[in-house]
């Protein structure tokens, strides 16, 4: 089990770029809610949260970077924090290889062996 919100957010990348899904969902709880970058829908099941990073993890070329100065890391509470930021996901469509600025919140509790239980994450719009 991390110690630390940054240590799971790590863990968390470190499983999308080395296509490991099952240690990705390891660290959703049972009872998680993902409100995914690239769907529409709210994935409330751990069949549900697989099946949409099977899918994802399909892509060429995938991976995601932090943008580390944009981490902000809340205390709520005993163990349970909210961690917010940016991160960046890459991967080709049709050959392309295209980069696609997303925002995301995780709500963790630390004193779980699965210590995401929320997270949602969408594309930053385009300013106009």
């Amino acid at each position: 089990m991390q110690q630390h919100p940054e240590e799971i957010l790590q863990a968390w990348m470190a499983a999308v770029n080395t296509g490991n899904v099952a240690a990705l969902t390891a660290l959703y709880d049972r009872n998680a809610v993902l409100i995914p970058t690239f769907s529409s829908r709210l994935l409330k099941t751990p069949e549900m949260i697989e099946d949409y990073f099977i899918r994802l993890g399909a892509r060429e070329e995938l991976s995601v970077a932090l943008h580390e100065k944009t981490v902000i890391s809340q205390s709520l509470g005993d163990q349970i924090y909210a961690l917010s930021g940016i991160y960046c996901w890459r991967f080709a469509i049709d050959g392309e290889l295209l980069n696609f600025e997303a925002r995301f919140n995780y709500m963790l509790d630390l004193k779980r062996h699965s210590p995401i239980v929320h997270h949602h994450s969408s594309q930053i719009p385009r300013v106009i």
